[in-house]
């Protein structure tokens, strides 16, 4: 069964700067782009190392992490009979901890939280080093990538000059066999992780220590000076455009909005383009339904046992899952269930901002003077923007302003030839002769 695609579902996951999918999206933006400016730099074997090197490294960036990830969980927790899909920051609160396994949708899934939480200590070696393992895997293998691009690009570069060099001997009539005796000797030659949550439990934080050991390898790597340049403004625009400039611009949009049409657009797509949503301000049953909740939070562990209730229909508990703050436990790969999986992580404050950023949304409606259906149809559309606006202007600057600033450096330098190329060329010449 292919799940439901809708318009808040993809603006809800362009715009959320913890998904993996917009980062993709943008990778591969400014891969073209410096794919093709390597090829219009004059060079076909330049592009073919651009792409290997662009190409290859996001299959390993956005792919690796989360296999070898997934994989070491699974074989490291099955040897202690753990549940890999367990979020280990449930065991920081005892009382979070034990709500979990009282509210637990099944009793299979209430065994493995007790049977984790009798082995916490095991549990968060098993968590560290999972983490561990696959982010040294992941830098390993784009290490390997590297290696089997500088040697693939050099054999051709030889084989392509050693062709043109046989051409030239044979419509001289030189005599090859020493020539030849040249070559073949120049082929022969050849516990606690505490200070690190933030970056083991966030994909897109898991990515940045990653980029930091291919950025390193890059720089450390780099052929010759032409090399060197290009990667400097390759990884300054990439780790900028990334990784920071989404949540700037998202940031600045959403002040711009609230300042100029007075209406605050940072609540997640699809709770704005929620049906739901939108009744609950047409009957005004949503001040009903954030008095409860507000009723409701008198400690951590009340908002907690609050939202993981089953059959909870408060509205900030209903748009929490829509948002995913609240997880709900997966029947079959896109089938979920109407019960929450208290083995996954519940960040209360952003339980809590849901609450707040509903009630600021609400006083923003009833000073509005406008109807219901003029609110919402600007809402939705002030968000639908700003999500367009963020995204492609990251896609320009990494796709086309970054690789046009490269072509236009070299173009404009002295030395515009590949430079790799004329290294590996420069060195046969020596040899052969």
């Amino acid at each position: 069964m292919i799940p439901n695609i809708t318009a808040s579902t993809i603006y809800s996951t362009l715009g959320n700067n913890s998904s993996l999918i917009p980062l993709g999206i943008k990778d591969i933006a400014n891969s073209c782009g410096l794919t093709t400016a390597s090829y219009l730099a004059g060079d076909k074997l330049e592009g073919k190392d651009r792409f290997i090197d662009e190409f290859g490294t996001q299959a390993i960036w956005l792919g690796g992490l989360p296999t070898f990830k997934h994989f070491l969980g699974k074989i490291l927790c099955k040897s202690k009979n753990l549940d890999s899909k367990i979020d280990a920051r449930i065991l920081k609160n005892k009382q979070i901890l034990e709500a979990a396994q009282e509210f637990a949708p099944t009793q299979e899934i209430k065994n493995s939280i007790k049977h984790v939480a009798n082995n916490s200590k095991a549990f968060k070696t098993i968590t560290l080093a999972k983490f561990a393992g696959a982010t040294v895997l992941t830098a390993l293998a784009y290490f390997g990538l590297t290696k089997f691009r500088h040697n693939y690009t050099e054999n051709q570069i030889k084989k392509e000059y050693l062709s043109k060099e046989n051409m030239k001997r044979k419509s001289a009539q030189i005599n090859f066999s020493s020539a030849f005796e040249g070559v073949n000797k120049i082929q022969n030659k050849q516990p606690s992780f505490t200070g690190l949550q933030s970056f083991m439990f966030d994909p897109v934080k898991n990515l940045m220590l990653v980029d930091g050991a291919i950025t390193a390898e890059r720089f450390s790597h780099s052929r010759n000076k032409q090399d060197f340049m290009g990667y400097a403004i390759k990884e300054g625009s990439f780790w900028f455009f990334m990784y920071f400039a989404g949540q700037k611009i998202a940031n600045a949009l959403e002040k711009f909005c609230e300042q100029k049409y007075n209406k605050s657009i940072d609540l997640d797509a699809r709770v704005i383009e929620s049906k739901e949503f939108k009744q609950a301000f047409a009957n005004r049953t949503v001040k009903t339904q954030l008095d409860a909740f507000k009723a409701a939070d008198k400690s951590d562990v009340d908002i907690y046992k609050y939202a993981v209730k089953p059959d909870n229909k408060n509205l900030v508990v209903n748009m929490a899952k829509k948002s995913d703050i609240i997880s709900m436990l997966k029947l079959s790969w896109f089938k979920k269930s109407d019960k929450v999986d208290t083995r996954k992580y519940i960040d209360l404050d952003d339980l809590r901002n849901v609450h707040s950023k509903i009630e600021k949304l609400y006083s923003q409606y009833e000073n509005s003077g406008e109807n219901i259906d003029e609110f919402f149809k600007s809402l939705r559309k002030l968000k639908r923007s700003s999500v367009i606006i963020n995204i492609g202007s990251c896609i320009a600057a990494l796709g086309i302003i970054a690789p046009g600033i490269m072509l236009a450096m070299r173009k404009l330098s002295s030395n515009s030839e590949y430079q790799v190329k004329k290294d590996i060329e420069e060195k046969l010449k020596n040899e052969m002769s």
